[in-house]
């Protein structure tokens, strides 16, 4: 059996968790996530938790019953915390401002980049290099990030470009004569 399968995931109290055969659902103050269940995957709910087992012997199963447990998981910790995702941008002239449901950046090019947020993603930006992407659905929150992190990822020399806020860029030597 999977090692992370084995630990159950506490449901913490405001927390209602719905099970039928295709889905589960969690709801919390936060909102609503629901996530599609493998038919390969039982879910069993007792004394606020929840067990994972894989039902059959189909390969792969042991390993997809650990990833259920995990997106389940990570669906309770959305739902009660939520997740964000810290960027910042280092370059002369480089620069973001949040407007509604669009990011406008500034990253050296020519024309103005506009990012458009999807629904259920917040952004802020505290400050004109900084960038916080919030939101209930991890996966979705990683998403974003990644994508505007691509408009221009950190470059190798001078460090310069849109970087997670954790991020190590490690800077190359310059060609000596």
């Amino acid at each position: 059996m999977s090692r992370i399968a084995k630990y159950p995931v506490e449901i913490p109290n405001g927390v209602d968790v719905t099970l039928s055969e295709r889905e589960v659902s969690v709801k919390g103050p936060l909102g609503v996530l629901t996530q599609f269940l493998l038919p390969s995957v039982s879910i069993e709910q007792q004394d606020g938790k929840l067990n994972f087992k894989c039902s059959s012997n189909v390969p792969g199963a042991d390993a997809m019953s650990g990833t259920m447990r995990a997106l389940v998981n990570n669906m309770v910790i959305g739902v009660t915390k939520g997740f964000e995702k810290k960027l910042n941008l280092i370059g002369v002239g480089y620069r973001a401002q949040a407007q509604g449901s669009n990011l406008n950046l500034t990253l050296g090019f020519s024309h103005p980049l506009v990012h458009a947020v999807p629904a259920g993603i917040k952004v802020e930006t505290p400050t004109q290099t900084e960038v916080v992407i919030k939101g209930i659905n991890k996966q979705i929150v990683g998403q974003v990030a990644a994508e505007i992190r691509a408009y221009r990822p950190p470059e190798p020399y001078k460090g310069k470009g849109v970087r997670y806020s954790d991020e190590v860029v490690i800077i190359k030597e310059t060609k000596k004569k």
